[in-house]
């Protein structure tokens, strides 16, 4: 795929998102190329491990605004990203997130979906949909929620706000924070979860994820993203967005 650099290694393997004039943004089609390169190594047995990163700077900084714009809540019931999200998640063996720069939104939400999190320096991180007159699409607010407590997701995901790396990582957002850039930090981590027992690591991610997982309610999240998408103020959001100015929001 254009947007998604494949890079093979010894055991592993490297997958840069790579949409530079969007700042890595997810749109469908690099979300669907994604899902299903995972979902081919996932038999491939000579990778044991992934990494995720971006190119030029940011690992993504959300989903792409001119697929959402127009989207409404009939489209985001059916929408083929669910499925894409949700094979990223079954994804088996070990996968890395390398995350400098933003991961904003989708982006963030793709990178709390990795097992091991690795922020560089420049790392910026939030979820600041409701800036748009939304809220994470695809269990982001959960996620987020599970890893730094109530009190932190709800700082971010009702005030939209970006934190840096320091605090993300100090709040247990990630596992690792590189002192430059973070992916030769992911990459030596990869290369070692590439040697170690891959049948052991694939049952303790499994267990992991299912124990996780469990405890989320994903559902109401999603149901309250598509409900949102036909809403005025999700218009306002987005056309705000685009103005480079502060919306308006009338709660209609």
């Amino acid at each position: 795929p254009r947007d998604l650099h494949i890079d093979p290694q010894d055991g592993w393997a490297r997958r840069t998102i790579d949409r530079p004039a969007a700042r890595n943004a997810l749109n469908t089609a690099l979300l669907a190329a994604i899902a299903a390169e995972l979902g081919r190594l996932a038999d491939d047995a000579t990778c044991r491990a992934v990494l995720l990163t971006g190119a030029n700077g940011n690992f993504a900084a959300g989903a792409d605004i001119a697929e959402i714009e127009h989207k409404t809540s009939a489209q985001g019931a059916a929408d083929p990203r669910k499925q894409h999200w949700a094979a990223i998640r079954a994804f088996p063996k070990p996968l890395v997130a390398a995350v400098d720069g933003f991961a904003l939104g989708g982006g963030l939400e793709l990178a709390l979906m990795a097992d091991c999190l690795v922020l560089g320096a420049t790392a910026r991180l939030g979820l600041p949909e409701t800036s748009l007159g939304l809220i994470p699409g695809a269990g982001g607010g959960q996620r987020l929620m599970a890893l730094v407590g109530r009190a932190r997701a709800t700082r971010l995901v009702l005030s939209g706000e970006i934190i840096d790396a320091a605090t993300a990582h100090a709040w247990g957002l990630s596992g690792w924070l590189a002192e430059g850039e973070a992916l030769p930090v992911a990459i030596e981590l990869t290369r070692r979860l590439a040697t170690r027992a891959p049948l052991a690591l694939q049952a303790a991610k499994r267990a992991l994820v299912l124990g996780d997982e469990a405890a989320l309610a994903l559902g109401p999240e999603r149901a309250g993203f598509e409900a949102l998408l036909d809403s005025a103020d999700k218009a306002e959001g987005i056309r705000a967005f685009r103005d480079k100015r502060k919306p308006v929001f009338r709660g209609e």
